[in-house]
């Protein structure tokens, strides 16, 4: 079943992973894949959430380094990127009808292909729209989910001519008007020149994810509809209420790029200031792809991972920027 899943010389695949299918919400197939470490000592599950626009493939190099660490792996690709089915004729078009259909997504695959087939402690690690679909969802998964890390939580959008405030509602009215499958944006095809990207400072690692997309373009997705900016925006409302984020009790850390122009920094704050249970540690200088970026960053991102979840030494999460610094 690997075949499943693509493996380059620059890019290979970690490990002989499961994968498959499952039918999640409304019956959408779903891609999914378990990684199996083979260390001595196996130290849990992490369910590993991907972002907007990214594929399981493109986590390759980490889900290795998980592996190495003594962790499993379980991951999928969201509904409508990746290798999962598309729900727009647009097929490149970024579109969710709903965006509760994600947390129902997460919900079969804990319940389906975690649960009973993989090691416990189950932990996330969630980067930008999967960490936006963790703490969504994170008041109903105490019981399942031990901890939690965030990378650049999609709790806020930069970079933008008019806005976030002026986007969300030309995303409402298109909604209104019928137009939801529509983008707001044109398709600039496989991405922009490594020297104006604002994902990361490691061109090598930008250069593979594109030779990604060229040798698998089915895997490439375009811009967002205003359906899914729609969706998006009214969950970020939601999530970050003090109601709800008082519900959330999985010890949380929260690693925040300060270089970010998708995902500003202030959101983040904003968000850890009202979290009780999560903690912040800013990346400084890092861009919005942590477990991307130039090796300075991304180790500072996998040390705190891996000093956080289930196994490590450290227990408190403020003592992290510590030994970030130490690391």
């Amino acid at each position: 079943m690997t075949t499943l899943l693509h493996s380059m010389p620059e890019n290979p695949m970690p490990g002989d992973p499961v994968v498959g299918f499952f039918d999640g919400a409304r019956n959408r197939k779903i891609r999914y894949a378990v990684f199996r470490s083979k260390a001595p000592v196996i130290r849990g599950t992490i369910v590993l959430l991907q972002g907007r626009n990214e594929s399981i493939e493109k986590y390759f190099e980490t889900i290795g380094d998980l592996m190495a660490a003594g962790f499993w792996v379980a991951t999928f690709d969201w509904r409508g990127q990746g290798g999962s089915e598309r729900l727009s004729p647009q097929w490149t078009h970024g579109h969710v009808e709903d965006f509760t259909d994600y947390e129902r997504d997460l919900t079969i695959f804990l319940d389906e292909i975690v649960l009973p087939d993989t090691r416990l402690p189950f932990s996330i690690v969630a980067h930008s729209m999967g960490a936006l679909v963790a703490l969504s969802l994170a008041p109903m998964l105490a019981s399942r989910i031990d901890r939690m890390v965030l990378l650049a939580p999609f709790v806020g959008l930069g970079g933008q001519a008019i806005g976030e405030r002026g986007i969300a509602a030309i995303a409402t009215v298109m909604r209104w008007i019928g137009l939801g499958r529509l983008a707001l944006s044109s398709d600039k095809g496989n991405g922009t020149p490594f020297r104006g990207n604002v994902l990361t400072a490691d061109d090598r690692r930008y250069a593979r994810n594109l030779a990604l997309i060229d040798a698998r373009p089915q895997l490439r997705v375009g811009p967002p509809t205003a359906r899914w900016l729609s969706e998006a925006f009214r969950t970020i409302r939601r999530v970050l209420k003090h109601e709800h984020l008082t519900r959330i009790t999985i010890p949380a850390v929260i690693l925040a790029p300060t270089a970010d122009k998708l995902v500003p920094y202030l959101p983040v704050e904003r968000l850890a200031s009202n979290f009780r249970a999560g903690h912040l540690i800013p990346i400084d200088g890092a861009r919005h792809e942590l477990l991307q970026e130039a090796d300075r960053y991304r180790a500072q991102a996998m040390a705190a991972i891996l000093a956080f979840l289930p196994g490590a030494d450290a227990e408190d999460p403020a003592s992290l920027p510590r030994q970030l610094e130490e690391a």
